[in-house]
Formats: structure tokens, C-alpha cells, sequence
């Protein structure tokens, strides 16, 4: 699974096998095996969908290294239920402020990642870190965040990823397990929605309800074909 997820070069590969009730489904990306990834989930209940392998009433059910996890239809959006990964309040390494080379307002870190709040969209924006430096540092990647300035979104955000091969993703289902808590808590807001400001863009629903994040998306087949 490794080798292919290299050879594919994408952010997460997701691999499936039936297992009964729910699926089994792992996620690679081109260098490591990850414990949470939301694109590539949503993809797998589309495609489970789309092929007739999973009837389209029913819910998308995947047992994973971070637990059991759901996709459902939701109108023209497909929502999985994904844990919370909050985040502690923490102390910006020198390293971590110098590969970006921006001031940090406020630090965190989850289970997986650092979070850096920044003084305003365009810095999120204009952002260029250095990633040989981001890549030294102990986390799976960072999400640099700030409230956004366009009045449809809530927030927007990047995510870098280099030390586990994906230099900066185009839309991080998982960093939105964190980011939902945390803008939560200073917009006082259970339901929002976020831009990840990628080259390529995404926009993520985000239901934060409990100890769960409620993440909404759109998936489209755009390829189909065999690995011999």
C-alpha cells in the first residue's frame, strides 16, 4: 500500500476491504502511513456508493486507526463523523516561528499537528514557510489559520505536511477536527464553514457537537482504472 501510494504521488491514498458491518479503510500518503484523513474518506463513501457496492440510503461505515468513523448523504454533501482534535495551548517553538516568518497571535497543538492562529486572512494567504525547517519539527504538520475576511466563511486555513511527504495539502478534512473546536470556542458558533486558502481551494462545512466534528464536502469521479 506504501509503494502505491508513493507511485501515486497524491496527499492520502485510501485503500478499503470489506469487513463485515463496516469497512476496513487505511490512508497513505507518499511517504507514511496516517491515523485520520478526511478527503480520502469522503472519496471512499462515494465510491462505494457510485459502484453499487454500498446502497445509497445506507451510511458509509469504515473502522480506522482512529476508530469507527461515517460518511452519510446530505443533500448534494456528503458529512462524515470524525472525532474532535482539540488543541492545548502551547508556546510557538523559535524553529517553528522563524520557518514561517510570521508573528503567531496564538499556538496549539492536537494529537497530530501544531495550530498558529495569524493576525489576518492575507497573511494566511501570502504565506511562503519554509518547509525543509517545518519538516524537522515532531508533528504530523501545521495549520496556520485566521478569522476569514470574506463574510461566507468563517475562517480560512493552510496545512503543511512536508515530514510525512505532502509539502502543503489542498484541503485537510482532519485539520478541520481541530480548527472546528478552536473557532468555536472564540466565535461562539457550533456550525461553520471554512476556506482553505490552497493553490487549488476547498470549502469544508464544519458541525462541531461534542467530542465530534461533522465535516461536509462534495466528491466527483474523475478517474477510473486498474494496477496490475
Amino acid at each position: 500500500m506504501q509503494a502505491v501510494a508513493a507511485e501515486l504521488k497524491h496527499s492520502e491514498t485510501a485503500f478499503l476491504h470489506p469487513g463485515g458491518e463496516a469497512w476496513a479503510l487505511r490512508w497513505f500518503t507518499p511517504k507514511v502511513e496516517v491515523k485520520l484523513c478526511g478527503h480520502a474518506t469522503l472519496a471512499s463513501a462515494h465510491v462505494l456508493w457510485e459502484t453499487g457496492r454500498l446502497e445509497a440510503a445506507r451510511p458509509a461505515l469504515f473502522d480506522t486507526a482512529s476508530g469507527r468513523l461515517s460518511a452519510t448523504r446530505a443533500g448534494d454533501q456528503i458529512e462524515m463523523d470524525f472525532p474532535a482534535k482539540p488543541v492545548e495551548p502551547v508556546e510557538a517553538p523559535p524553529d517553528l516561528a522563524n520557518a514561517l516568518g510570521v508573528t503567531v497571535r496564538e499556538a496549539g497543538r492536537s494529537a497530530f499537528d501544531y495550530l498558529l492562529e495569524l493576525a489576518c486572512a492575507r497573511e494566511v494567504r501570502e504565506l511562503a514557510p519554509d518547509l525543509a525547517r517545518l519538516a524537522l519539527l515532531p508533528v504530523r504538520g501545521i495549520i496556520v489559520t485566521s478569522r476569514s475576511d470574506q463574510a461566507e466563511f468563517d475562517f480560512i486555513s493552510r496545512f503543511f505536511a512536508p515530514a510525512a511527504g505532502v509539502p502543503e495539502d489542498p484541503v485537510t478534512g482532519s485539520a478541520h477536527c481541530s480548527l472546528g473546536p478552536y473557532w468555536r470556542d472564540r466565535l461562539q458558533k457550533q456550525d461553520l464553514v471554512g476556506w482553505q486558502a490552497s493553490a487549488r481551494g476547498g470549502r469544508v462545512t464544519v458541525r462541531v457537537r461534542d467530542d465530534r466534528v461533522l465535516l461536509g464536502g462534495r466528491a466527483v469521479t474523475v478517474l477510473r482504472g486498474e494496477l496490475g
